[in-house]
């Protein structure tokens, strides 16, 4: 009895480890997803910069405030932030796949408990049942 206790108690520690990497992939998809969206929207800019004639007017919003700003200063800022979010990108998708790496072995970690913990209460039903099976004939013997 005292097996099969600990058996669920390692069984429950490991369900829990399991929700918590699934509750970090799932963070990791959302993270992945903004970062993929401003990605796209800041090609989208550096597309519009690079139609830009030299001469052009470019302003940056600051707050409330719209600053004039050199088109190259905003073309050089706008490929560091495509730098700096496909670098994220590429750190998120390396986490991601570490987390799934993890999330595998402990699926595989809870469904071998699982079945064992199966096998040891189906013994101990059967235990039970035997013991009920003969106390029920030592009681009908001794009605008799």
């Amino acid at each position: 009895m005292a097996a099969l206790k600990e058996l669920q108690r390692d069984l429950e520690n490991k369900a829990n480890d399991l929700n918590k990497l699934q509750k970090d992939i799932s963070k990791n998809h959302q993270v992945r997803k903004k970062y993929t969206i401003q990605l796209g929207e800041n090609e989208l800019v550096l597309k519009e910069l690079d139609l830009l004639n030299e001469d052009a007017n470019v302003y940056k919003l600051i707050g409330p405030v719209l600053v004039k700003q050199d088109l190259a200063e905003a073309n050089a800022n706008v490929r560091k932030r495509i730098e700096y979010i496909s670098a994220e990108l590429k750190r998120l998708d390396g986490t991601l796949q570490d987390l799934e790496e993890k999330q595998n072995s402990k699926k595989e970690a809870v469904v071998v408990p699982d079945s064992r913990y199966s096998r040891y209460n189906k013994e101990f039903s059967r235990c039970r049942l035997e013991k009920a099976r003969h106390n029920m004939s030592k009681s009908n013997k001794h009605a008799v």
